[in-house]
């Protein structure tokens, strides 16, 4: 179970409202990391979005084993970084609000196994929104049976090698 993922963004303030908006959360700060916001659903979960300044890294610290932050002068535009979420808008209605916020917003197929709606925040970080009907799609990938049954046919792929 995923609760809760941190990622930095160039306006965490502003970035924590428009997710609060598309996923019907609240907004606090954050504040282990000045400048950082955290995105709250309010679920059974604790489902949430830590939003700190771009540049933010976290470092352990060795002597008390807990992280600590450091900031990166300069930090890379585009990230590995991204999950999947799923929300109750529409495509049309994630679409808007990516408009409004001038931030690319793709509908898209994975490999036809699912599809989500890549929604780039600062057009530099992807999250993969899944409406309802794409969530269900999603799922069915993803369950257990299905998981099996390609790792056999891949298992199988690599024995005949």
């Amino acid at each position: 179970m995923l609760h809760h993922i941190s990622i930095s963004v160039q306006n965490p303030q502003h970035v924590s409202n428009v997710m609060a908006e598309i996923m019907h959360g609240k907004v606090v700060p954050f504040s282990p990391n000045p400048g950082g916001y955290m995105m709250l659903v309010g679920d059974e979960f604790g489902t949430g979005i830590e939003f700190y300044p771009l540049g933010s890294e976290l470092i352990p610290d060795a002597w008390q084993g807990q992280a600590g932050f450091q900031m990166n002068e300069h930090p890379a535009n585009y990230t590995s970084v991204h999950a999947a979420i799923s929300v109750s808008l529409s495509i049309e209605e994630i679409e808007q609000i990516g408009a409004r916020e001038g931030w690319r917003v793709f509908p898209c197929s994975r490999d036809g196994a699912f599809d989500v709606v890549e929604f780039w925040i600062e057009n530099r970080l992807m999250l993969e929104l899944l409406t309802p009907e794409m969530t269900a799609k999603y799922l069915e990938a993803t369950n257990p049976r299905t998981l099996e049954q390609m790792a056999n046919s891949v298992a199988g792929v690599d024995a005949r090698r």
